[in-house]
């Protein structure tokens, strides 16, 4: 590899990573207009241990469970990372590091688990109305 090839994959990377980082911060920003930041990270923290994941202790500590249903939705769609209208078993996977980059995964468990209480319609993934019911109830 030649002198500017390695200095055009270093900027190539570098790119990406500033991408990562600048897509993180606007999610993070979004969040935060509607959520605190302290009760984010006290809700992620409280869920780090694998299989520790309850997504109804998660939304009353996030203080999601306390917000307008308009504030639910606002919050669905900064979670609906391709914006298709539904939160998909591989988006959720991600759930926790939508709310705070670098937290764990959630299990296949927590995955299933998660998407099966909110599923009304059993289409296996969760739109915005089943998102609100299930943070709302």
């Amino acid at each position: 590899m030649h002198d500017c090839e390695r200095e055009r994959e270093r900027e190539r990377v570098c790119v990406n990573n500033l991408l990562v980082v600048l897509l993180h911060c606007r999610t993070n920003m979004s969040l935060t207009s509607i959520l605190s930041a302290e009760a984010i990270e006290n809700a992620v923290k409280d869920c780090q241990a694998p299989d520790s994941f309850c997504y109804k202790k998660f939304f009353k500590l996030c203080g999601l469970s306390s917000k307008t249903p308009q504030e639910v939705k606002d919050v669905f769609q900064i979670l609906d990372e391709d914006n298709s209208g539904y939160i998909e078993e591989s988006e959720l996977k991600y759930f926790l590091q939508r709310f705070v980059p670098g937290a764990r995964t959630l299990t296949e468990a927590e995955t299933k688990s998660f998407i099966s209480a909110a599923d009304d319609d059993s289409d296996g993934r969760i739109g915005v109305e089943e998102f609100q019911t299930m943070v709302l109830s």
